[in-house]
């Protein structure tokens, strides 16, 4: 039976499709953003093991040591988990994957003023989502450019092949791996608004620029997904979440992937 689309427009679907990315705006409204924007601005003067280690030092020289990115904060925050389970989100990745979402992984990035970028990369390394494939859903919390370091994307290498990563310049990268652009295709930025919302396939080739300004954060909301059809997903990413915030359970993926199974992916990604 053919699938009917519930909230994004077909126009919408071929260009996910079609490019492996889409921008959709007025999924969240001004409040959610600023109660967002403020758990998050609460979190940053802790720390919570295993989650978010700052240093906390006012001296600390690389903004990501007092910055660093929280993961899985739906872990230990409430709010965290509702965001996490977005209705509209929900609604619009039910659409991309025509099935029910299942949420598996938070992450809140600062990204301060003079911090490094993420080298290019594909997220389905590191979930090892199959069958299928996993979608972010990455929202811009400040507007995201290429001077505050917003998203690269390099469009249509949704369809690429999984490949084993290089490794980064670390000077410019805060993450290990480099997946370099493949040979007719191109990087481009993904230019956001703030609330902006940014659907990519896992496959996508993808990274970010360095926050090059002086003044300006470059704060993102960034969660990770994979259809209920799933049967297998890197140990990292569980349990996964049904919509009702209950567990769903996934097989362990023992595939080593594109690099053998004796690489062992650099979690988190």
């Amino acid at each position: 039976m053919a699938y009917s689309l519930q909230t994004l427009t077909e126009e919408q679907k071929r260009q996910f499709e079609t490019e492996g990315y889409l921008i959709v705006k007025g999924l969240f409204s001004p409040e959610q953003l600023e109660e967002i924007a403020s758990t998050f601005e609460e979190i940053s003067h802790q720390t919570v093991p295993g989650f978010f280690e700052p240093d906390l030092d006012p001296q600390t020289a690389d903004p990501l040591k007092r910055y660093p990115r929280v993961m899985h904060p739906h872990r230990f925050n409430e709010t965290a988990k509702n965001y996490l389970l977005h209705p509209p989100v929900l609604a619009a990745l039910t659409d991309l994957f025509e099935e029910s979402p299942l949420a598996a992984q938070s992450m809140f990035y600062y990204k301060p003023p003079g911090s490094r970028g993420q080298a290019l990369h594909q997220d389905n390394f590191y979930l090892k989502v199959e069958p299928g494939n996993c979608i972010a859903a990455w929202m811009a919390v400040d507007p995201a450019d290429e001077e505050n370091g917003g998203l690269l994307v390099v469009p249509k290498t949704n369809d690429h092949e999984l490949v084993c990563p290089e490794l980064a310049d670390e000077q410019e990268s805060f993450t290990k791996h480099l997946v370099k652009v493949p040979q007719g295709n191109k990087a481009i930025p993904a230019v956001m608004d703030k609330g902006d919302v940014l659907f990519f396939n896992g496959n996508l080739i993808h990274g970010s620029y360095r926050n090059k300004t002086k003044d300006r954060f470059r704060r993102a909301f960034i969660c990770h997904y994979t259809g209920e059809s799933v049967t297998h997903i890197a140990t990292h990413y569980r349990p996964l979440l049904r919509a009702d915030g209950s567990y769903a359970e996934a097989e362990v993926n023992p595939d080593g992937g594109p690099c053998g199974v004796e690489f062992e992916a650099l979690y988190p990604h």
